[in-house]
């Protein structure tokens, strides 16, 4: 047998055996925590595929129901496979608690957390003020002579005796015949 048959007849061997692996992952993937559900009926795919119950406004069905099923329960689902007219709204609500914990509307309901979340960002900002303020105090030196108000009025009137950028700048405002302002 030639190198290359023998080499395409082990490549043959080896992507079989891949596909054999990846089917005996998928397989435990699909019963990857399923004692930790108990003897709640799964529903669903759910998210990823793993067995868990969350209320999401984004995913509205879970993979597992809420509760474990109890004979009450068992009777109910017979009952619900005849006409849902002879159920009373109670049962109508029992059979939705039993799958959902809560409904879309109390899922999408405001809790307040925003609160705790805009005092963390106020907490934040004080930190970073008082920080501020004493770096400023205990590790910059005083300010220079140049950011007083005189030395503020000195250095224009520097720029303008030089006629420092006089097409744009402060001496292209100023009119040197009059010696005023335009």
């Amino acid at each position: 047998m030639s190198y290359v048959l023998r080499m395409s007849r082990f490549n043959q061997i080896l992507t079989i055996h891949r596909a054999q692996k990846c089917i005996g992952m998928l397989q435990a993937q699909s019963f990857h925590n399923r004692e930790l559900i108990g003897k709640r009926e799964v529903v669903g795919f759910g998210f990823n595929g793993s067995y868990m119950y969350f209320d999401a406004a984004a995913m509205p069905y879970p993979a597992i129901r809420f509760r474990e099923e109890t004979d009450e329960m068992k009777r109910l689902r017979e009952k619900e496979k005849n006409d849902w007219k002879q159920l009373s709204l109670e049962e109508k609500k029992k059979l939705y608690r039993h799958s959902f914990c809560l409904t879309l509307s109390e899922v999408e309901a405001p809790t307040g957390e925003w609160k705790i979340q805009l005092a963390i960002v106020f907490f934040t900002i004080s930190l970073a003020l008082y920080y501020f303020a004493f770096a400023r105090k205990n590790f910059y030196g005083p300010l220079p002579e140049t950011m007083t108000p005189e030395g503020k009025q000195r250095t224009r009137d520097l720029e303008i005796l030089y006629k420092t950028n006089p097409i744009f700048g402060l001496a292209s405002k100023f009119d040197y015949e009059k010696g005023d302002w335009k």
